[in-house]
């Protein structure tokens, strides 16, 4: 049997209109349209990724908020306590055995506007000094009391941690209800201040090798507290009462920062003041360097600067003018202390000190020398 072929039947089926019309649909709709490109498919783009772009930076920053938070909690927790009573550095020192000790407060060996210091003597026979400062001011909030005090309790820390051949250890203190009490080396022989006081009053002779000695001794205590700390530390109210001498005239700076800490006590001029620090409250490690300049010419020249000497017109107003001025007319030698002119001393060295203490009483901070700078001018001046 013949197989029947059907291609002439389909394509007399294909040239049929109809049949045609409906092929050509057919394939027309079996091809993918383009993707559409229209405006509102673009914008909507752009909504959802600013969306997920502002997701991101909000999380962003509530994470910050949320670390800062958790930062602030955990150091308000760990942040350290207000102690009472003895807080002792010290293992020469036993607390009970300081707070008996605190309450014989039976020799008063000097005061200031802030505060009183006397002697008194631990049970091992250790004699040591107290300062006890004055009250702090009543009228502020408790927090702000609260804050000042832990913050002066962590100064003071800080202070305690120095060790340096010139700075007056800080032993211990003690927090009482409205004031603090200092407790350092006791110092025989007492302040610069008082060696200058019998100086004039010709009760103590002091050589000019002695005086270099001890000038030399409070500029590496400015260096090691400005340079070689962990951090620059100033010490805001340097003056011959704060330099303490041991029996062999060797200096101590005491009271270091505590002028910063606690402003309202240290507010009066001294005459050993730098002028920005008293018009423009501006204090840096110069402003040391220009009440060590005053320390050099009490030292060369036995006056006060508060001396009513230095009110008149003639004396330029201050011993640094002064001492400018004769500088500049080449007299500089009329200024030097006559007690120790007539002993053998180097005249020359004593006017290039004098030189050395003009530069630092500068008016500027920026042309007085550094504490690191003066160090070797004065020490190559003298073997120590």
């Amino acid at each position: 049997m013949e197989k029947f072929n059907y291609l002439p039947l389909l394509l007399l089926i294909s040239l049929l209109p109809c049949n045609g019309f409906m092929i050509k649909h057919i394939l027309m709709e079996s091809e993918s349209p383009p993707p559409a490109t229209s405006p509102e498919l673009k914008i909507e783009v752009k909504r959802v990724a600013l969306s997920i772009f502002s997701g991101i930076i909000t999380g962003f920053i509530a994470a910050i908020l949320v670390a800062a938070i958790i930062r602030c909690f955990v150091h308000y927790i760990n942040r350290p306590p207000i102690l009472k009573g003895p807080v002792v550095f010290s293992p020469k020192i036993d607390p009970k055995t300081l707070r008996l000790a605190l309450e014989n407060e039976n020799h008063i060996i000097g005061s200031s506007p802030n505060g009183t210091y006397y002697r008194t003597a631990l049970d091992n026979g250790l004699n040591i000094a107290v300062k006890r400062l004055e009250p702090f001011e009543i009228g502020s909030p408790q927090t702000q009391s609260k804050a000042l005090k832990r913050k002066l309790q962590q100064e003071l820390q800080v202070l305690a941690a120095l060790r340096h051949r010139h700075l007056m250890s800080l032993r211990a203190y003690v927090r009482e209800s409205d004031r603090f009490s200092l407790v350092y080396d006791y110092m025989p022989t007492g302040s610069l201040e008082d060696a200058m006081n019998k100086v004039r009053l010709n009760q103590l002779q002091m050589g000019w090798d002695v005086r270099l000695r001890i000038a030399v001794g409070i500029i590496k205590a400015l260096k090691f507290l400005h340079f070689e700390s962990n951090s620059c530390i100033l010490h805001y109210n340097l003056k011959p009462s704060n330099v303490m001498l041991d029996v062999e005239f060797e200096p101590k700076l005491a009271d270091c920062g505590l002028a910063n800490l606690m402003p309202k006590l240290y507010r009066s001029s001294n005459g050993y003041n730098a002028p920005e620090s008293s018009q423009s409250c501006r204090y840096t490690d110069k402003s040391d360097v220009f009440s060590f300049g005053v320390i050099l010419g009490v030292l060369l020249t036995g006056r006060d600067p508060l001396d009513p000497f230095f009110g008149e017109s003639a004396s330029g107003g201050s011993l640094g003018r002064w001492l400018r001025h004769l500088q500049q007319a080449g007299e500089a030698q009329q200024a030097l202390d006559k007690s120790i002119l007539g002993q053998e001393v180097e005249e020359d060295e004593m006017l290039m000190v004098v030189r050395i203490a003009v530069v630092c009483m500068s008016d500027l901070p920026e042309d007085r020398p550094s504490s690191d700078e003066l160090v070797p001018m004065l020490s190559r001046l003298h073997s120590f």
